[in-house]
């Protein structure tokens, strides 16, 4: 009987740690399962041969019997290969023992596999017991079994985020409309139910999560709920004050511009900024004078200016 090296069949050191082999089975396990490879027979094999050394390295006890069985490999072979010959087998389960073992494949998304008689090697039946019965397999309940979440991003401008839009993406090999609702901002993250990775054995499938980018726009930056803009405002309006149209995402609308109103000076038109998400309160615009000095100027503009100046240094 051929000694079988349950660690290179993992491809892990005798040394590994539990989770170090854990994460070494389910990656073999996931590529080798028979439901990702019907039909192949070899594949088949495979995932008997990485599920039994699973079975052993998993649980310490059997492991540190196993451990001790690699010591003493050259005494059994010396002792007849199977024939209790000067072997101590007290540590072992014993050839024919009849004790049975649950075979869990350790992960949700692959259910629950039963191996019994002929499924497991002639090795692990002499030193394990034999396993009895036949091969079955069931899935656990759809409630109990997930699939994998899957994550994108999808990428919209600020017109969009302000009005609210849909995209038609193609995600997980199907086409999905997904709507915006006004007022979406970046990084917002939304779930789509049931649309993500299907597991092997039947069950739910994950979810999709899809996070939003909002491009950079010319003409707003964004805060928070708040847009930030800049507007340009004549030197006459900056200082005798009045009424300018300020252009917004939801369309033109009147600002009072105070007299003296200095360059970079903000004002604030509340509730014009983003809508607020689902019925939130809306962000404010906030806007940036920039004043515009006149070009040009007359000999008439030229003398009226140094009249202003002589006057306004008179007064201070």
């Amino acid at each position: 009987m051929k000694y079988k090296d349950y660690y290179q069949i993992l491809g892990v050191s005798k040394s590994a740690s539990p989770d170090e082999i854990k994460k070494a089975y389910r990656k073999l396990a996931l590529k080798y399962h028979p439901d990702k490879n019907p039909g192949d027979k070899t594949a088949e094999e495979k995932f008997k041969e990485i599920s039994e050394a699973w079975e052993v390295l998993r649980d310490s006890e059997k492991r540190k019997k196993y451990d001790k069985l690699g010591a003493d490999w050259k005494q059994y072979e010396k002792a007849g290969a199977g024939q209790a010959g000067g072997f101590d087998w007290s540590g072992f389960g014993g050839a024919g023992g009849g004790r049975s073992y649950r075979f869990d494949t350790g992960f949700e998304d692959m259910g629950d596999v039963f191996f019994g008689g002929g499924d497991f090697s002639d090795f692990f039946k002499a030193f394990f017991g034999d396993m009895g019965g036949t091969t079955q397999r069931r899935t656990r309940a759809s409630s109990e079994v997930r699939g994998q979440d899957l994550r994108t991003e999808m990428e919209i401008t600020l017109h969009e985020a302000y009005h609210g839009t849909s995209r038609i993406l193609k995600l997980n090999g199907e086409k999905l409309r997904v709507r915006t609702k006004p007022g979406a901002y970046d990084g917002q993250e939304l779930r789509i139910r049931g649309k993500g990775d299907a597991t092997v054995s039947g069950g739910r499938r994950g979810d999709i999560y899809i996070t939003i980018r909002i491009k950079p726009d010319d003409n707003y930056r964004v805060e928070g709920k708040n847009l930030i803009t800049g507007v340009p405002v004549d030197l006459y309006t900056a200082i005798l004050g009045g009424k300018i149209q300020v252009e917004t995402p939801g369309g033109k609308v009147s600002l009072t511009v105070p007299k003296g109103s200095q360059p970079g000076s903000v004002l604030r038109l509340k509730g014009k900024g983003m809508p607020g998400y689902s019925g939130d309160t809306p962000g404010d615009l906030l806007v940036r004078i920039k004043v515009l000095l006149p070009g040009d100027l007359s000999d008439e503009e030229i003398r009226l200016f140094g009249k202003l100046r002589d006057i306004h240094r008179a007064r201070s």
